[in-house]
């Protein structure tokens, strides 16, 4: 097959099967970022008197339409399109004819995907952090329910101090806060153009205005020097997938605790039958399956964040083919931890605590004692501690 760019000899489809990979498909969610991009650069074309007023409005038009069907399902990137950029120029050009041939002036496909895909990031991360708190304000609503019953507190999975469900579910909702700052915090990185930097060299003779489309797209500030933007690629990708694998974390030990809590051992919590699944053997089995998968799912995570440093790890400067591999780990790592996110902020209004299966071991306030000792006799700590032991074992 001949694509858009070939020199003459058709492309092998061994090596398009092979360089294509499950890119194309990837791209399917970056098209409306890419529609969006690409009127904002052929309006800073026709700004600096590069493209034609009816040009830019067809091309405009033309985007929007294109843009709006996809949305509608009406199309989707193939195989023989590659990947999702030249997907939307051969419909552009179909659509509207030699005109669309002019929106590639002065970018290259590098700067056009890296473009869409900082739009879909700044998106991507505003709705994980909006998903973290989703799940604290659902543990909060759980302490307001049920937050004066009395829990034991555990270190080393002995039981240690008094705690409460409050205590326990505002630690949880505390750190979920933290996660999506930590998830906003990457816009320092994803939120800078890279539009007008092409293949990493800038597009000379052109005298591109960078800043307008900045300012079009709503980005924070124009990445300078050009070369600067392949050099960063794969950091601002690795930093959001670092703060997923810290969310993950967070939600995969809310889970642990929860299936720990649901044992018959130790019976703290009930779960409704449509977040239990069944045995296949054993009649009497409700399974917590839901918190076992987010348990595992941190594997993923972290899978997700080391793939993505390592293909950037030793790269030379300028674009290299190994960056298109990004966006798997990329993609799958955003995915998972927005339906993680998404089913335990449900979970949790599931999750009842109930105090029947709640045991004290009456030495949990030893450490109380002590302190009360102290407070009442002056005597040092490591004195009261004495006392409070030997006569804990009396």
């Amino acid at each position: 097959m001949t694509r858009l760019w070939d020199k003459g000899a058709p492309l092998d489809e061994r090596v398009l099967q092979f360089t294509a990979g499950e890119d194309y498909g990837l791209d399917e969610r970056l098209v409306r970022y890419d529609v969006r991009a690409s009127i904002a650069h052929a309006e800073m074309l026709h700004s600096r008197g590069l493209l034609e007023g009816d040009d830019l409005e067809q091309i405009r038009e033309g985007l929007t339409k294109i843009g709006l069907e996809h949305d509608a399902g009406l199309w989707h990137i193939e195989l023989h399109d590659e990947d999702g950029q030249t997907a939307l120029e051969k419909r552009l050009t179909a659509l509207i004819g030699p005109a669309g041939g002019r929106v590639h002036l002065g970018r290259s496909r590098n700067d056009q995907v890296l473009t869409a895909v900082r739009l879909y990031l700044r998106d991507a991360a505003g709705a994980l952090a909006e998903g973290a708190e989703r799940v604290a304000t659902e543990l909060d609503a759980l302490a307001a329910r049920q937050g004066g019953i009395v829990l034991p507190g555990y270190t080393h999975m002995q039981q240690a101090m008094p705690s409460s469900v409050a205590l326990w579910s505002g630690g949880f909702a505390s750190e979920l806060r933290d996660d999506a700052q930590g998830l906003r915090s990457v816009l320092r990185r994803i939120d800078r153009s890279p539009l007008g930097s092409a293949a990493g060299y800038g597009s000379p003779g052109l005298g591109l205005d960078r800043e307008l489309t900045r300012a079009k797209l709503e980005f924070a500030e124009v990445q300078e020097p050009v070369t600067a933007v392949q050099i960063s690629r794969g950091k601002a990708e690795s930093q959001l997938l670092f703060e997923i694998t810290l969310a993950m974390q967070d939600l995969g030990r809310l889970a642990s605790d929860l299936l720990l809590f649901y044992t018959q051992e130790f019976a703290f919590v009930t779960l409704p039958g449509e977040f239990t699944t069944g045995s296949s053997i054993m009649p009497q089995k409700r399974n917590p399956d839901v918190f076992e998968l987010v348990r595992g799912r941190t594997a993923s995570a972290h899978g997700c964040l080391v793939e993505a440093l390592a293909i950037f790890a030793k790269l030379p400067s300028g674009y290299q083919r190994d960056l298109q591999l990004l966006k798997f780990p990329l993609f799958r790592g955003i995915d998972l931890c927005q339906q993680t996110m998404d089913i335990m902020a449900t979970a949790m209004r599931a999750v009842s605590f109930k105090t029947e299966g709640i045991h004290i071991d009456p030495a949990i306030h030893a450490a109380e004692e002590a302190n009360a000792l102290v407070v009442s006799e002056g005597i040092p700590f490591r004195e009261a501690y004495r006392r409070v032991g030997a006569k804990l074992k009396g």
